[in-house]
């Protein structure tokens, strides 16, 4: 399965505007993890763009991500990425074993969270800088259906300190600051 027809697969399931900008996010933050960890970048930017491709068809757990598995599976899809997506839910019990199931895991809340903190702002992501985020990490009324703890943790998995993933993410989704409305 290649890009192109996981682009498709996640805009046949996914109509809501708002989602595919966060599969997009998440992309974004896949591929760029990709070529710093010197991997196949296509196989990450597929798990990225469709980790939540179900979840307006099944938005209730555990059918996400696990009817979205059984299609990926009868699709073709790798066991490889089908863990990984099923690894992003915490509740599903999926170790994260591999290097790119610890990034999706440590990406999807942080992209959606980095999203909120840019909209708010003038110049959207431009200038968004990671004390910024860490600050509105504090208030817990802000974007409260983030959930911190999966970033914490998602960050500790990875191995990395909070500030440089959060400055990681900011300028990958930079990147791609246009297709996210950013």
């Amino acid at each position: 399965m290649n890009y192109q027809e996981a682009l498709q697969l996640m805009h046949e399931y996914t109509k809501s505007d708002a989602l595919r900008k966060h599969m997009y996010a998440v992309e974004s933050a896949m591929r760029a993890y990709a070529r710093k960890f010197g991997d196949e970048e296509e196989k990450w930017a597929i798990v990225g763009i469709l980790h939540d491709f179900d979840y307006e068809a099944f938005p209730t757990a555990p059918d996400h991500p696990a009817k979205g598995s059984a299609i990926l599976q009868e699709k073709g899809y790798s066991e490889e990425i089908r863990r990984a997506i099923l690894g992003h839910a915490s509740y599903m019990n999926v170790p994260r074993d591999t290097t790119m199931a610890r990034v999706l895991y440590a990406c999807d809340e942080l992209c959606g969270f980095i999203n909120a903190c840019a909209i708010i702002r003038p110049n959207k992501i431009a200038d968004l800088e990671v004390s910024s985020v860490k600050k509105k990490l504090k208030d817990k009324a802000f974007a409260r259906n983030v959930s911190r703890e999966d970033i914490l943790q998602g960050t500790q998995e990875l191995g990395v300190p909070l500030d440089e993933h959060i400055q990681f993410v900011i300028e990958a989704m930079k990147i791609d600051s246009q297709r996210l409305g950013l």
